[in-house]
């Protein structure tokens, strides 16, 4: 059975829509962001300005990479859905206004003004203190990979809600190490909102905005023999397997990108490359946190695999029929339940390191010789595409001679 999803997980972003860009300007939601940390400001604005300024904001908060969610103290018999906790300014107090990063805005329905989302991390910060989270109302900080799993995939407005949590952390974790200017070495201050940073040095004064880093993950095809290459990392859990991917180099076309990577890792040639689609990715490394995974199909043209076994644990040519099986829906259903109850648990207060089933290990009965990412990884989708929908066609293009 195949899954389709509106898309990718993490996109489709509600506050990043062109409707919601033109809600609030970054400048008017933090004029008035102000205005509500401190009533008694010189930036609060005027009765007669008041209907251009968001008076509503909301408040997201992150500890160590987590964001603050809630999930319902009477789950229904299905998955309980979680969802943000977003707060009032007035359960953030003392917190400086620059510490805030501005998400987007969106309307509250029809006729109403719009509301102003923010995203602030209370990890490290010296006095800031959030009342909420941990403290008996039924939200607590959960690791972003684990709401990923927990998602329903089918539900657009947990989707939309997932893709705002990822936005929130990319930007954070760019925030926490992008604190000085590359160019001087000066401090690098917050701007327009979040959105920004600009060098403290009069003499400098370089504009520094949030960076993304480009992965190529390809799926491999053996045409001739209907099979698939796929590869096993040492941090995989047992019998997963996935794409290739890896990073674009400086001076290289994405095409380039995914004939280099096959070739260093599993000495396989690849000739035509064919864009899929692409998916931001936030839950990589915190060195790392705003990757973008772009996807290709790739056809080998030759099929003797010497694996690199610094980069790979293992890499397999895969039947049709063995994807097939390894594609079972029921298995990724399971795994959200179990995520989402886990998540459930957790916000009721369930003890720290009390064990809960991982990511897709909550298989039944005869376990599945393998089994590939679930439905929220772009990986899925190349795979399941391939072995459900049959091979792509083979468009002309100058970037694949």
């Amino acid at each position: 059975m195949a899954i389709h999803l509106r898309a990718h997980a993490f996109a489709a972003n509600p506050l990043r829509g062109l409707s919601a860009s033109a809600a609030v300007s970054p400048s008017a939601a933090a004029e008035a962001l102000r205005s509500l940390l401190d009533p008694g400001s010189a930036s609060a604005p005027s009765a007669d300005a008041a209907h251009s300024h968001p008076h509503l904001s909301k408040i997201l908060p992150f500890r160590r990479g987590r964001p603050l969610a809630r999930s319902p103290d009477h789950p229904p018999a299905a998955a309980p859905a979680w969802s943000l906790a977003w707060l009032p300014p007035s359960r953030v107090p003392g917190v400086p206004p620059d510490a805030f990063v501005f998400l987007g805005a969106h309307g509250e329905g029809d006729g109403k003004e719009a509301a102003a989302y923010w995203a602030i991390d209370v990890g490290e910060g010296e006095g800031l203190r959030v009342s909420g989270g941990g403290d008996g109302d039924g939200s607590t900080y959960v690791d972003l990979r684990t709401l990923m799993v927990a998602t329903d995939w089918s539900d657009k407005d947990a989707m939309g809600e997932l893709a705002i949590a990822g936005h929130a952390r990319a930007l954070l974790e760019w925030h926490n190490t992008a604190k000085f200017c590359g160019a001087c070495g000066a401090r690098a201050v917050p701007t327009e909102a979040g959105r920004r940073k600009q060098c403290s040095n009069e003499s400098c004064k370089k504009r520094i905005y949030p960076r993304v880093d480009p992965v190529v993950i390809m799926l491999v095809i053996d045409k001739e023999n209907d099979c698939v290459l796929l590869s096993r990392q040492s941090r995989f859990v047992p019998r997963m397997w996935s794409c290739l991917a890896g990073f674009i180099e400086p001076g290289e076309s994405m095409e380039e990108a995914v004939r280099r990577e096959t070739w260093e890792e599993t000495g396989v040639e690849v000739g035509q490359v064919i864009y899929h689609s692409s998916q931001p990715w936030p839950v990589g490394p915190n060195t790392m946190p705003c990757q973008l995974m772009v996807g290709f199909f790739a056809y080998a043209k030759s099929l003797e695999i010497r694996v690199d076994k610094q980069e790979l644990e293992d890499a397999q040519w895969h039947s049709r029929e063995d994807i097939k099986k390894a594609l079972t829906f029921a298995e990724y259903e399971k795994a959200q339940r179990t995520n989402a109850l886990k998540v459930n648990q957790m916000c009721k207060g369930a003890e720290k390191g009390q064990s809960l089933s991982a990511d897709l290990n909550v298989e039944t009965g005869e376990p599945a010789p393998m089994f590939v990412p679930g439905p929220f990884a772009i990986a899925h989708h190349l795979i399941s595409s391939w072995a459900l929908e049959g091979a792509p066609k083979l468009p002309s293009s100058f970037s694949n001679l």
